[in-house]
């Protein structure tokens, strides 16, 4: 049948299970937003307060659902504001579909009005990118850029469609969706065998885990795989969940503030096994000291991976979920009772802690943790607060914990929770901000209340950009230059105007209640939690150095 350009993309989208679009329209895509208004019983619209919103709740969406979530955005300022939540998926490797329409084909590259080239923008930042000049082009690419946005190593895909095109007509027919199914026949045989040699010689393997075991659904995979080699297990930022925090092989996490458990034990063993993690800097410290005992065995779906960051021994090129069950059929079971002691005894040497009996970061952490029951969906900004979530909060289940690893984007934190708890309505969403996060996004508490979205907007106030200050009173001889934030904004006074509720706290007790409170609500509510300006992240390893010098504040004192 003929349709519209409008048309075919609202087909496509149905065609896809898309349930869920988040946006904000404006004059090139009004053929697109008119066709939606007729479809809004099977698309559900989230009209965002600013299009940097719509692009983290797509990510956010996608996270916690596993799904391909999808955004709209206008041509020229609608499809840059799109740009930074873009490259957040990008970096942590999230499939986002995001729709721009620009100006008329024959206005294309003539500076006409409200008209940018946001596929040569998005070019570095994109798994993929279309502009479709042709509607009869237009299904194809759009079946093509869900295909690719979920395949292999995920990413976001950018389609720009002209506003003539979504005027246009062209012959649609209904497609089946296209399901991406891991080729196992990939998985090589000879480096299978070669890594079941490696852990079978090894006396004290580490097994390190990232962000590519949540996005391949390996959990159930990884946990066996543990067993098998038994072998102490941490992880990166982005790899929270995959294995749980609750098992007694979890060491923590790795990296400028992972454990000293994790950090000594990685600096120290024979065999370090990587399962879907690309060795960011701020894993590795100075990456030639980096494990520098134990030979590296690399799983990844990604080649362009392997030797990228870290040279390895050995490699295993595949999807991870593929490639764990591989290895668990050949594995027999291992035995390293004396190396998993010596970790036992470091964790209970260098347990994490920090001061009680004043509210803080940690104890808020903490306390969240309590009364979910460790069944929420931790949403985060970047910063003290994000650090504190990774840390304190301990994750048994993956795609619970959301946050900016790669970017680390400061305002990703509100957006991306709206996008959680519109795709998991049944979890608990809680965002946990800094003051200096919050200012940056802060509008899309509107978006929670005009959607009657009812998320948990944690703020840990410390009136400072607590990481920027951290590292200036460390290593800046407390210049504290531009990160002091002591100015007349109340929060709980700005939720309440945009129809939040908006609780302040100063005590452990008051945020007790207040988080009670909260839960019991069902209403979009911030809690405005007062701490102090320098309380800091511990532990730490300093920047250029090895992860094993890693420190404390006992050691600094």
């Amino acid at each position: 049948m003929q349709l519209t350009g409008a048309e075919i993309i609202i087909e496509c989208l149905k065609e896809q299970g898309v349930d869920t679009v988040f946006g904000y329209p404006g004059g090139a895509i009004l053929n697109v937003y008119d066709e939606l208004y007729k479809h809004s019983d099977e698309i559900h619209h989230i009209l965002t307060s600013h299009e940097q919103g719509a692009a983290h709740a797509a990510d956010g969406y996608a996270r916690a659902t596993g799904k391909v979530g999808v955004c709209f955005a206008t041509s020229g300022p609608g499809a840059t504001n799109l740009v930074t939540g873009i490259a957040t998926a990008y970096m942590d490797s999230i499939p986002v579909v995001a729709i721009t329409c620009n100006v008329g084909v024959s206005l294309l590259g003539k500076d006409s009005f409200q008209e940018v080239d946001i596929t040569g923008v998005t070019m570095p930042i994109t798994k993929h990118n279309y502009i479709v000049k042709d509607v009869k082009d237009l299904a194809s690419t759009i079946r093509r850029s869900f295909l690719i946005a979920r395949s292999g190593r995920p990413g976001p895909v950018l389609i720009d469609v002209p506003k003539d095109v979504t005027a246009n007509k062209a012959e649609y027919v209904r497609a089946e969706i296209e399901n991406y199914v891991p080729d196992a026949s990939h998985v090589n045989e000879e480096s299978l065998d070669g890594a079941v040699k490696m852990i079978s010689r090894s006396k004290k393997p580490y097994i390190f885990v990232g962000g590519g075991a949540i996005l391949s659904g390996a959990d159930e995979e990884l946990k066996a795989f543990a067993d098998l080699v038994d072998a102490p297990v941490t992880d990166s930022l982005m790899g929270k969940g995959a294995f749980p925090g609750t098992d007694s092989r979890y060491t923590g996490m790795l990296g400028m503030h992972g454990t000293k458990t994790s950090n000594y034990g990685v600096s120290e063993c024979d065999l370090l096994i990587v399962v879907g993690a690309r060795f960011s800097d701020r894993v590795t410290g100075n990456a030639k000291k980096f494990a520098k005992h134990a030979r590296i065995l690399q799983i990844d779906v990604d080649p362009a991976e392997m030797n990228k960051n870290v040279v390895v021994d050995a490699q295993i090129v595949g999807d991870v979920k593929v490639v764990l069950g591989k290895l668990n059929q050949k594995l027999s079971k291992q035995s390293h009772s004396e190396w998993m002691g010596q970790i036992a005894e470091y964790k209970q040497k260098y347990p994490m802690h920090y001061h009680k009996g004043v509210l803080s970061g940690p104890f808020i952490v903490e306390e969240i943790y309590r009364q979910t029951d460790g069944d929420a969906i931790i949403v985060t900004e970047v910063g003290q607060h994000q650090m504190w979530a990774a840390q304190y909060y301990r994750y048994s289940r993956p795609r619970t914990f959301l946050t900016s690893g790669g970017l680390g984007t400061m305002g990703y934190g509100l957006g991306a929770a709206i996008g959680a708890k519109t795709g998991r309505p049944d979890k608990t969403v809680i965002n946990i901000a800094g003051d200096g996060c919050f200012r940056m996004n802060m509008n899309e508490i509107a978006t929670a209340v005009r959607h009657q979205v009812p998320i948990i907007e944690v703020v840990v106030n410390n009136h400072v950009l607590g990481m920027v200050r951290q590292w200036q009173n460390l290593f800046y001889g407390q210049r504290y230059s531009a990160t002091v934030l002591q100015d007349g904004v109340d929060f709980v006074k700005l939720a309440e105007a945009m129809g939040a509720i908006g609780i302040r706290v100063t005590t452990e007790e008051e945020f007790k209640e207040a988080l009670g409170r909260a839960l019991k609500l069902g209403k979009p509510v911030l809690i405005d939690c007062q701490v102090d300006s320098d309380d800091k992240v511990w532990p730490m390893v300093a920047p250029g150095a090895a992860i094993s010098e890693v420190f404390d504040e006992d050691d600094l004192k």
